[in-house]
């Protein structure tokens, strides 16, 4: 379509040129500047009218359909890197490299600046490459000698575009950095407001946000300082360009050397063949902070593909287990000794098994390797299809609904007597199922948000999973629901790891694998 326009652009350039000089050339004492004498009869301008109507109109409707097109990629574009970020993330669910709030800034705001780089900069770099070389081309086929300067002055805007461009692209990277910092200051003040609020330091973080606010504002007036800074620099490059030419054509138009027409068709081309140059230069700068935001979204994508690829070839069950480690271990990013080592243990269809071992011993990273979370650095695994897995976390994730929505999640197609039920099974029979939680759990207690994940356990075990993971799921419970929590555990008929420092759980495991220790002790 770019050069469908390139090519309508001439065509305008030259109706105008025969046009014009042509008025000129009917008009008396004009006629030297045309070589042709005139007619003494004023044209008749109706066909040029409407040629120029025809190409105005065509005009109009590619660059519509262009932009169209360009943010129709752009939302393809976005949308497939957010679910690739998205699919990443499930993939390595503990990775550190990018925060909640940093996430969060990253696929909406972050991807968003994308439109820039899609709609704008990237259709414009290509006609950059064609719409200069038609438009030359037809400058060549009328004056040679202005084709030439042509050719000798377009090179510079590209020349002062990457000077520019380095410049913008360290102030853009420099501006995402304050942005990302000022996203993860204000979102990690949102969540500890309620203890800063109780200590009555809630006031004094107001500094520290207005001196990231600070700094985020002034990062972005130099960004934009440069960016019309930059538009002004190839602004007047171009210009002069053009009137180098205009000046020649002047010249030798006085002087006889060049008719007004071609003169008039080479003056209207100029302009053209720089201009799809120099709006690369500032559309550039629309695009910067896409692309920043695209080179961590990238990061963030090639990581989870790399740990994929590095992942530990699974281990052969030797005598029918669903689950076993092979000298497992794992020692995260950056730490100076592993979390956890030399850990082996197999575990049965059916079998009740508890992890138990000191804080700190590594038992949570086994689960997440169990779960496939992480990969570990050492050893092997045999690990179960996740379909086929429940799994309640330390600190189980909720959804803004309903006690009922959180359980459903197990099974969205269980009615409420099935979710009633597993809430009993659960050791909950007192919670309301349609009591309202908010984000992040808002208004359940710590035993409680336990309860309804386990409760989401048990639906998801009822719909077909068969092995069920949990860390320190009677944590907060008293006896009487975790006898309970504990008779539903041992009645489902799946195989259970937990893991848990409770006397009650151990008592009711078939085996404890201790972590960190080198005994394993039969129940």
């Amino acid at each position: 379509m770019g050069c469908v326009v390139a090519v309508l652009t001439v065509a305008q350039a030259w109706v105008l040129a025969v046009s014009i000089s042509g008025v000129f050339a009917a008009a008396p004492g004009f006629e030297y500047l045309t070589r042709v004498p005139g007619s003494g009869q004023w044209p008749d301008l109706f066909p040029a009218l409407a040629a120029l109507a025809g190409i105005f109109g065509a005009k109009a409707a590619l660059n519509w359909l262009n932009s169209l097109m360009a943010h129709r990629a752009a939302a393809a574009v976005k949308s497939q890197l957010r679910r690739d970020i998205v699919a990443a993330r499930l993939a390595d669910p503990l990775a550190d490299r990018t925060s909640t709030a940093g996430l969060v800034n990253l696929t909406t705001v972050g991807l968003d600046a994308l439109d820039g780089f899609y709609s704008k900069y990237l259709p414009q770099l290509a006609l950059a490459c064609t719409v200069p070389l038609i438009t030359g081309i037809a400058i060549a086929t009328a004056d040679l000698s202005s084709a030439v300067i042509v050719a000798l002055t377009v090179p510079l805007i590209p020349v002062f575009m990457a000077l520019v461009g380095w410049t913008t692209q360290a102030h853009t990277r420099r501006r995402w950095r304050t942005q990302q910092r000022l996203a993860h200051h204000f979102a990690d003040l949102v969540s500890g407001l309620p203890t800063l609020q109780v200590f009555g330091r809630a006031r004094a973080q107001e500094i520290g946000l207005t001196r990231s606010e600070d700094a985020h504002r002034a990062e972005t007036m130099g960004t934009l300082r440069v960016s019309f800074l930059s538009a002004f620099v190839l602004e007047l490059l171009a210009t002069l360009s053009v009137a180098v030419i205009a000046v020649t054509v002047g010249f030798r138009v006085v002087e006889s050397g060049m008719s007004l027409t071609t003169a008039l068709f080479v003056l209207v081309l100029a302009p053209e063949v720089f201009l799809p140059v120099r709006q690369v230069g500032v559309h550039y700068h629309d695009a910067a902070d896409g692309m920043a935001a695209a080179d961590q979204a990238f990061a963030v994508i090639d990581a989870a593909h790399a740990r994929a690829q590095d992942a530990s070839p699974s281990a052969a069950s030797t005598n029918g287990a669903v689950l076993s480690a092979r000298g497992l271990g794992h020692t995260y990013p950056g730490a100076a000794s592993a979390a956890v080592s030399g850990v082996n243990f197999e575990v049965a269809p059916g079998e009740f098994v508890a992890l138990v071992g000191p804080s700190g011993g590594g038992k949570t990273t086994v689960l997440n390797a169990l779960m496939g979370f992480l990969t570990p650095t050492e050893g092997s695994l045999l690990l179960p299809d996740r379909e086929r897995v429940a799994f309640v976390g330390q600190e189980p994730g909720m959804i803004s609904g309903t006690i009922a929505d959180n359980v459903a999640l197990g099974d969205p197609g269980a009615n409420d007597a099935r979710i009633s039920d597993a809430l009993r099974r659960a050791g909950a029979p007192d919670l309301d199922a349609a009591r309202p939680v908010g984000d992040d759990g808002e208004g359940l207690s710590a035993g409680e948000r336990r309860r309804v994940a386990t409760a989401r356990a048990l639906l998801r075990i009822d719909a077909g999973a068969q092995i069920l993971l949990l860390d320190e799921p009677t944590a907060g419970l008293d006896a009487t629901a975790e006898a309970t929590l504990l008779r539903s555990l041992r009645g489902s008929g799946v195989t259970v790891v937990v893991v848990s420092h409770r006397p009650a759980v151990l008592a009711e495991a078939d085996r404890v694998v201790p972590i960190g220790v080198h005994e394993e002790v039969s129940a």
